[in-house]
């Protein structure tokens, strides 16, 4: 059973879409879905194409089948979309780390698209239960389960939109490439054989040192297993404050906020470097 832990903080992108389902008027109804995605009543959750199925068991014997989905985009749409996403480098790295970018909107928006469906309507959910009301309850605990789905990996939103993370990373790769002619020709030349390859002896003064490009489909970025940063680690910077007794007169506070700027441009400049 796929059981679900109701978070208090929840990704931003996730509450989008938790919000949306919270604008129901069935304020009970969705009680009892919370409770259903708690107690591992969602049996089985899978992607087929961009639709999601999943197997919910209710009162019945047999667990009643459900079916979430939203309008895909065409592959033209797609296209726009990837080439924008592209040409802005932060975007890129962010998603790689998995996150979302805050004004990733803008990106669907700028090629005349939403990413995040506007109404509930939008939203094309089936089951088997007799209740005819939509969403019934145990649409409800599948689409909780999703939200928790999209904090762990934001990719899973835009699969619900008809592209999958591999095939928009591999979009953004052949676009990087096209842009970076040396690691386009780079990648195309072929590696000699074992028959005609040589063999020569390592050079130690050379050791550390690679000259080749690297291959991009080798990074791997995931985010950090906690949000505390090298500051929150160190604690309060022991600082006299100017003129005692003065509250106003704070510079812990000012150079802490001015260094977990620093700290968070330092680290999105780390991945943008990585990504090449």
């Amino acid at each position: 059973m796929t059981s679900y832990n109701l978070q208090a903080n929840r990704e931003w992108w996730a509450q989008q879409w938790i919000d949306l389902l919270e604008t129901s008027r069935f304020k009970k109804r969705l009680e009892r879905a919370r409770n259903y995605a708690r107690q591992g009543n969602i049996l089985s959750v899978e992607f087929k194409g961009a639709k999601v199925l999943a197997k919910v068991q209710g009162t019945d014997p047999e667990p009643y089948q459900v079916s979430i989905a939203l309008e895909s985009f065409s592959d033209e749409d797609w296209g726009y979309v990837v080439e924008t996403i592209s040409q802005k480098a932060i975007f890129s790295a962010q998603l790689l780390a998995g996150d979302m970018p805050p004004n990733i909107q803008e990106v669907f928006g700028t090629n005349g698209l939403s990413l995040f469906p506007f109404t509930l309507s939008e939203v094309r959910s089936r089951c088997s239960c007799p209740d005819k009301v939509v969403p019934c309850k145990h649409i409800g605990a599948v689409y909780y389960l999703l939200g928790d789905r999209f904090s762990e990996d934001p990719f899973v939103l835009f699969q619900l939109r008809g592209r999958t993370k591999e095939r928009i990373l591999q979009a953004l790769r052949q676009l990087r490439n096209a842009s970076n002619p040396q690691l386009e020709a780079a990648e195309k030349t072929e590696t000699p054989t074992a028959a005609t390859s040589v063999v020569t002896p390592p050079n130690i003064d050379r050791f550390w040192q690679y000259d080749e490009p690297l291959d991009t489909s080798l990074v791997v970025i995931a985010p950090p297993p906690s949000s505390e940063t090298v500051l929150d680690v160190l604690g309060p910077i022991p600082l006299a404050s100017e003129g005692a007794g003065n509250s106003e007169s704070n510079p812990n506070e000012a150079i802490g906020q001015y260094l977990e700027g620093v700290y968070q441009t330092v680290s999105q400049q780390a991945i943008m470097a990585a990504i090449g």
